[in-house]
């Protein structure tokens, strides 16, 4: 692949501005279904960007952050996560269980369970839409829970499922009902899928 991951964000904006709005949309929607809320979304952030760089894009490395990862298979193989500030996942996690929205206690079990399942329909309602727009086969595995500092959060790719890509596609958007719900979205592909969902999006990669 000769264009570098620069000349992509520069050249096609539109592209990867629809992958996020599509994607980010239709988790918002699950969202909002599951939760039975009105949930409005901001225009998403779209970049790729080398992995590295992940952890100075979304914020102090220090911070505890949640982070719900899983692997992705079929035509495409690697990782995707999506990391969210521990209000906000309070706030879904409270609305989930119908408790206060006060309740500000340590995540129990079923806390992390229901964390789990919305990462769960988080991810498929995303995958779901990058599949229809390339036409590929995107699945989801077993999505794994983390809480803790956003540094060894990034770090949990290469070592859980073994994530060998140098890229990955960070998008950055804002849920909000009457509390907004910042999150991040980070696809990283394996291999030759990174390039593969960029030619099935119709980037001339030449």
């Amino acid at each position: 692949m000769s264009k570098t991951l620069e000349e992509i964000n520069q050249l096609y904006p539109d592209v990867l501005r629809e992958i996020g709005n599509v994607g980010a949309g239709n988790a918002t929607t699950a969202i909002a279904n599951m939760l039975n809320l009105r949930v409005n979304m901001g225009v998403p952030r779209v970049e790729f960007m080398p992995v590295e760089r992940i952890g100075t894009a979304i914020g102090a490395e220090d911070s505890i952050i949640v982070g719900i990862m899983l692997g992705v298979e079929g035509d495409v193989d690697g990782s995707m996560m999506f990391l969210m500030d521990l209000p906000s996942a309070h706030h879904l996690v409270n609305q989930l269980m119908m408790r206060d929205p006060d309740y500000n206690e340590e995540f129990n079990d079923m806390d992390l369970s229901a964390i789990k399942e919305i990462g769960n329909i988080i991810a498929g309602a995303y995958l779901s839409a990058l599949a229809g727009m390339t036409n590929l086969t995107i699945l989801p595995t077993v999505p794994y829970v983390a809480i803790d500092m956003a540094a060894s959060i990034l770090s949990v790719p290469a070592i859980e499922f073994g994530m060998v890509g140098d890229n990955a596609l960070l998008i950055e958007t804002e849920m909000s009902d009457e509390l907004g719900i910042n999150g991040y979205y980070i696809l990283m592909p394996e291999g030759d899928s990174y390039e593969k969902i960029l030619r099935a999006l119709g980037l001339p990669m030449d």
